[in-house]
């Protein structure tokens, strides 16, 4: 089974862009393994608990389960927004991640790993952190660029120390374990330069997991979030689907995180004598003018800001092909409206248009279903889709810019090939009726191959064009290996509709 995760994020505000990034990724590859054929789980979610929580709630004199329900709304809300079709959303409020939480924690203490002494340091309440005085910069957060706070109390701490070995071992002899190799690097250094036992309790919080064997404690957010991905998979009390779904496939995770998820997250899975994931695939911040987002910088952007504009397939499009998932990318509406101009406007909605207006002035919206053999201009249509299959691959290590790169390949080459064949001037002539037929039945296939093809990226908008070539299911019904091959268009009839992406004037 294909199971992948994004991060839980944290429900204090709306998911901004780049919250959305990660989500959008982890669905147009959930997408594109179902595609396959393949068995596919996905889950995201809200991670509950928490200080920070705590405050925001105290703010707005609510208690902490009423404010995080109403966020959480917001989630769905988005989610719903940008088409994510995930197989689950876990809250770690839920009864199933508590319980989950209890008896990991339970299986790491029985371990030996767990014990009580004195904390006192550095706190980042919006990271839900722990830093060393090394760590900080100028004395503020790494991360939030926030002052922290001084915390001290009496704590229970896993022995992350005892694990170095083990990880760097397992790291070696998996070297796709933690991606790209920038961050596996980052992370062997970190753990070369020995690890501190980590905190694992709260001991002056209430909102919280309660320790099993010590409910005066409730778990450290960051413990307490981390088990969500095994809290989804059936690790409490259903072993056969926890045998089928874990290990997890992959976890998408921001550079922000990873030490949470490639040190502390795999060392508590050995403590308790579980599988570790196959992968921490790792992306970096999605930036606007050069700097992270955050509501203090006022330079947070919602995907509501901007799918009213696009749609949710112009915005899924836009980070999937402009994004490349590893370094940090930078996000400007400039350079939105020009990709989706240039590729969504007039490479693809204007092929769809021509071909099905052809299709409807010439044959009434009826194609036989015949095509040459021979013919040059066909061969090399089908060269390219057949490239651009071979290209949706790279959905399976996350380079989801060169997959669409690859599929785009496809619509240049179906549109020279109109320019080439001119179906516009075959149809002039009674004697050329035989080549006009074929010439519409291969521009309609590769327009069936670029709906199934686009359909991980774009889903709403492949369906409305599945639709109007007339043909049953869904382009995501796969599979892939079948459904995105080049061949002959079913005869069926065929019809126009609205453009599929209509042009936004730059002046807007």
């Amino acid at each position: 089974m294909i199971y992948i995760t994004t991060p839980i994020y944290y429900p204090n505000d709306r998911p901004h862009l780049g919250t959305a990034y990660t989500t959008v990724v982890a669905d147009a590859v959930a997408r594109y393994w179902r595609l396959k054929g393949e068995a596919v789980y996905s889950l995201t979610g809200t991670d509950e608990h928490g200080l920070k929580i705590v405050r925001a709630a105290e703010e707005r004199g609510m208690d902490p389960q009423e404010w995080v329900d109403q966020i959480v709304e917001r989630f769905h809300e988005t989610w719903d927004l940008l088409d994510i079709a995930s197989d689950d959303f876990i809250r770690t409020t839920e009864p199933r991640h508590t319980a989950s939480v209890q008896k990991l924690l339970a299986a790491i203490h029985a371990a030996g790993d767990i014990y009580e002494a004195r904390y006192e340091g550095p706190y980042c309440v919006s990271c839900e952190a722990y830093y060393t005085d090394e760590e900080l910069v100028d004395g503020a957060c790494p991360v939030h660029d926030r002052p922290v706070e001084i915390h001290a109390e009496d704590n229970y701490f896993f022995r992350l120390s005892a694990y170095g070995d083990r990880l760097l071992a397992h790291i070696e002899a998996n070297p796709g374990f933690v991606t790209p190799e920038t961050r596996r690097n980052e992370v062997v250094s970190f753990i070369e330069h020995g690890l501190d036992d980590i905190s694992v309790s709260r001991a002056a919080l209430s909102w919280g997991v309660p320790l099993p064997w010590d409910e005066s404690h409730v778990a450290y957010v960051w413990v307490d979030a981390l088990i969500n991905y095994i809290s989804a998979a059936g690790y409490l009390d259903d072993e056969a689907r926890f045998a089928a779904q874990w290990p997890a496939w992959a976890h998408l995770v921001g550079k922000d995180i990873i030490r949470f998820h490639a040190v502390i997250w795999p060392a508590m899975l050995m403590s308790a004598g579980l599988p570790l994931p196959r992968q921490i695939a790792t992306h970096g911040f999605l930036l606007v003018g050069g700097a992270k987002m955050s509501k203090s910088s006022a330079n947070q952007i919602l995907p509501s800001d901007l799918v009213p504009t696009f749609g949710p397939d112009g915005y899924r499009y836009h980070f999937l092909r402009d994004v490349s998932f590893g370094p940090d990318g930078n996000f400007s509406w400039e350079g939105m409206v020009a990709r989706y101009n240039a590729d969504l406007a007039n490479d693809y909605g204007n092929l769809v248009n021509r071909v099905l207006n052809l299709a409807e002035r010439f044959r009434d919206g009826e194609v036989p279903a015949v095509a040459s053999e021979a013919a040059a201009e066909e061969a090399a249509l089908r060269a390219a889709a057949a490239g651009a299959l071979e290209a949706l691959a790279e959905f399976e290590e996350f380079r989801t810019k060169q997959a669409l790169e690859g599929v785009w390949r496809l619509v240049r080459a179906a549109n020279a090939f109109m320019e080439a064949t001119e179906p516009w001037k075959l149809a002039k002539d009674p004697a050329t009726a035989g080549r006009l037929d074929e010439v519409l039945n291969a521009a309609l296939e590769s327009l069936r191959v670029a709906a199934v093809l686009t359909w991980p990226a774009m889903p709403r908008a492949a369906e409305s064009l599945w639709s109007r070539l007339g043909l049953a299911g869904s382009p995501g019904d796969g599979p892939l290996a079948e459904t995105g091959v080049f061949g002959t268009f079913p005869a069926s009839r065929v019809a126009k509709g609205d453009p599929l992406f209509p042009r936004i004037e730059t002046e807007a």
